[in-house]
């Protein structure tokens, strides 16, 4: 896992995103940003924040390859369950550029397939994050 906190995303640049709807243990969303040859990657055990009033976890976990950024695991959750979800779908999608960064907090603008939106990313300690829909 590369050190995402050490490396700042230049400020105007843009790059893909993919939100993963994941259903694995337990059921999350992955946040996962294009930069330095890598997807950055984060679990969203809450998804991703729609209040701006309610800052949601978010836990770094392993950079995932670029050919992850359209992935999707068509494995039914339970195979006999005819209704049952997909283990990986993709919730998201689409570019984000970088408005400021440091190595504690990176503002970003997602302009995905959901619609557009400002979020901030503060790092709180070790591989905990807090993802901040901004108003």
């Amino acid at each position: 896992m590369s050190e995402f906190s050490r490396v700042e995303p230049e400020p105007g640049s843009t790059a893909r995103f993919v939100v993963h709807e994941h259903y694995a243990t337990t059921h999350h969303f992955d946040l996962r940003l294009e930069g330095a040859g890598v997807l950055w990657s984060w679990a969203l055990p809450k998804g991703v924040p729609t209040d701006p009033t309610e800052n949601r976890l978010a836990v770094r976990v392993e950079d995932h390859g670029l050919d992850h950024v359209d992935f999707v695991d068509e494995t039914p959750v339970d195979p006999d369950d005819p209704e049952s979800p997909i283990r990986k779908s993709i919730w998201d999608t689409g570019t984000y550029t970088v408005v400021r960064a440091t190595p504690n907090k990176v503002v970003f603008d997602l302009d995905g397939e959901r619609g557009s939106a400002s979020y901030a990313l503060i790092h709180t300690g070790r591989d905990h994050w807090l993802m901040h829909l901004m108003a």
